[in-house]
């Protein structure tokens, strides 16, 4: 017998080989048929795999993110079966689960291929779910794996092979097609109710643009056709969100292939909301104790060589920019982390001088490939809402609590209210990938877990996520629609103090090396930009909207009127703007409707006689009459943050 630990601390026996779906048939015949995997001591196994000894074990359903990947991972292996099918001779690379469903990478060879072929497919692959077919899992020796895919003549695969340790090797066949794959995959295909190929684009061979161009197609299934409808309806809806889209039709932004790609330009609307956000963090962070700083965008090679940047970061940054000096070397600052260790360094600090908090919207430069560029969520050039905090070992838990009240103080200000905290810390089977002593990491992962625990915040744990230098949390916020983004981070940093050699005299007088804590709550100007225009589709908050009214003169005579109430309003930190254009006054409001201006002010001869004005508001309909002082107070209550 062997003891299975379920989630909720409980423990059952069971013979040894129990897979997991026997597991879940002896609690219940209901969660029997909706298990898809399991995740075993952590690991991801595939339902029907035996159990040989004591384990803990998390059944995975469509409800769980990993047992919706597994679902998705399994629908790629039955869209390379019906592709198979319809195209004999085809040649398949990759077919990964993502986070909006999973694609294949297909060698076509000669054949032409687009999305008028679409349909064909999806009933293909419906066809084959039918079938319930199971997915089977069978270990294969190198030599076996290799002279399966050479008689086969899929060189694609052969290619991933020679990169496998042998002993490490396992196929997964169901109904006529077998694959390459370490898995895991759902019982069998009946669980596919419903299928989308959503769209393909070219894809080169393991990311060489000196190899072959594949097709790469995206899809997506469901459990349920009534998910796929609501899915696809969500998609449709988030088009008419898109921050492109909008940010075009608000005037709030732009790019320009003279510019650059990926380096975007503010518009004066634009602007205005920028600095609006840039305000309102401002003034919090003078409340909390933050000193502003400002660096140059520009740093010598040197300074991101003693940071550890210039290792983790050169091939992702532009080339380095050399002066008339035989050997001088300056980079685009990719981080303004090491700028805030060199101001800190500026003077000696002491025990009592700690906590020190700087605090800059500093703008750096990363090149990101011009295939993942995308409006404003992923640019070259962008502005973080940094701070660095330098404290003692016995400060770290307090202050990064303080951060994350003043993360929550953003979100909540602005709408967002459901997110999850992700605690990511590191790989503990590949520490290559960072720097630091083993015993930093200990005290800094533990210092934000506790952080959080105190902070009652729901969170997750993610392995292998952390930054280069050290553990942070990530805050993941779900928007309107129940995407999920990263938006504001912590990190504790224990290793650029030591590598900047930081100081500060203790109260033993002697010297010791402060904690660094990174933090921005929005993340970036940039991308937080775009998420806020999806989530509230352009309707920004009034104190955000970068014009709050618009007065609609109902012809010149009133204009003088206009003027002098749009003066009014503009005393008062209330801004907005006059439509002096000869149109009718219905075309005046539709146009601003379109244009989201939150408070449309009609002013005519009555309007004028009586000190008054006609107010309606975006979305909402007419307000009725309101005197200048009236509508003043209600503006500057709602503004009021």
């Amino acid at each position: 017998m062997i003891n299975i630990t379920l989630p909720d601390g409980s423990v059952r026996q069971y013979d040894k080989g129990i897979t997991s779906a026997q597991i879940a048939l002896s609690i219940s015949e209901g969660l029997a048929r909706n298990v898809l995997a399991a995740e075993v001591n952590g690991e991801v196994w595939d339902a029907t795999r035996p159990i040989e000894k004591d384990s803990h074990v998390k059944l995975l359903t469509w409800n769980d993110t990993k047992g919706k990947s597994t679902f998705w991972h399994s629908s790629a292996h039955l869209l390379a079966e019906a592709l198979e099918a319809l195209y004999p001779g085809t040649k398949f690379g990759i077919g990964p689960a993502i986070e909006t469903g999973f694609y294949y990478d297909v060698d076509f060879g000669d054949r032409e291929f687009s999305s008028d072929d679409f349909k064909k497919i999806e009933d293909k692959v419906l066809e084959l779910a039918k079938t319930k077919a199971e997915y089977i899992r069978k270990p294969v020796s190198k030599a076996d794996a290799i002279e399966y895919f050479t008689e086969k003549g899929d060189e694609y695969k052969l290619d991933l092979i020679k990169d496998l340790p042998d002993g490490a090797i396992t196929f997964y066949t169901q109904g006529n097609f077998t694959d390459l794959c370490r898995g895991p995959h759902i019982p069998n295909t009946g669980f596919i109710k419903a299928v989308k190929l959503m769209n393909t684009a070219g894809a080169y061979w393991r990311g060489d643009e000196t190899r072959k161009q594949l097709t790469r197609i995206y899809g997506v299934t469901f459990p349920k056709q009534s998910e796929l409808t609501d899915y696809l309806h969500l998609i449709e809806e988030a088009k008419k969100r898109d921050h492109r889209k909008l940010g075009k039709e608000l005037e709030l932004f732009a790019f320009s292939d003279k510019v650059g790609a990926g380096l975007p330009l503010w518009l004066p609307k634009g602007a205005a909301l920028r600095e609006r956000l840039a305000n309102f963090l401002q003034k919090a962070q003078v409340k909390a104790g933050y000193e502003q700083v400002i660096t140059p965008h520009i740093g010598h090679k040197n300074l991101y060589v003693t940071s550890g940047h210039y290792e983790k970061y050169g091939k992702d940054s532009f080339q380095p920019i050399k002066t008339p000096q035989e050997g001088e070397e300056f980079f685009l600052k990719p981080m303004n982390c090491p700028h805030h260790c060199e101001i800190y360094k500026t003077k000696p600090r002491s025990y009592k001088d700690l906590p020190v908090r700087f605090a800059e919207f500093g703008t750096v430069y990363r090149y990101e490939q011009s295939g993942e560029l995308h409006g404003l969520t992923r640019v070259r050039g962008f502005t973080q809402d940094d701070a660095h905090l330098f404290c003692r070992p016995d400060q770290v838990k307090e202050e990064f609590k303080k951060v994350i009240d003043l993360v929550l103080y953003v979100f909540n200000a602005l709408g967002f209210e459901n997110y999850t905290a992700q605690v990511s810390l590191r790989d503990p089977e590949n520490k290559t990938k960072y720097i630091g002593t083993d015993e930093n990491w200990a005290l800094a992962e533990s210092a934000i877990i506790e952080a959080a625990a105190e902070k009652g915040l729901q969170t997750v744990v993610e392995l292998g996520e952390a930054a280069f230098y050290g553990p942070k949390l990530d805050f993941m916020v779900k928007d309107a629609l129940g995407r999920k983004w990263q938006l504001g981070t912590i990190q504790v940093d224990y290793n650029l103090p030591e590598r900047f050699e930081l100081e500060y005299t203790g109260s033993d007088n002697q010297k010791h090396r402060p904690v660094m804590i990174h933090r921005a709550p929005f993340g970036s100007l940039e991308r937080f930009v775009a998420v806020l225009i999806e989530h509230c589709a352009g309707n920004f908050p009034l104190w955000l909207s970068p014009e709050q009214f618009i007065i609609l003169p109902i012809s010149e005579k009133y204009e003088e009127y206009a003027k002098k109430l749009s003066d009014e309003l503009k005393d008062s930190d209330i801004c907005g703007l006059i439509d002096f254009r000869d149109e009718k006054i219905g075309r005046k409001i539709r146009d601003a409707e379109v244009k989201k201006i939150p408070f449309m002010l009609i002013v005519g001869e009555k309007e004028a006689t009586e000190g008054q004005v006609s107010v309606r508001r975006h979305g909402q309909g007419d307000l009725g009459s309101m005197t200048i002082e009236e509508l003043k107070k209600q503006i500057i209550k709602e503004i009021t943050v």
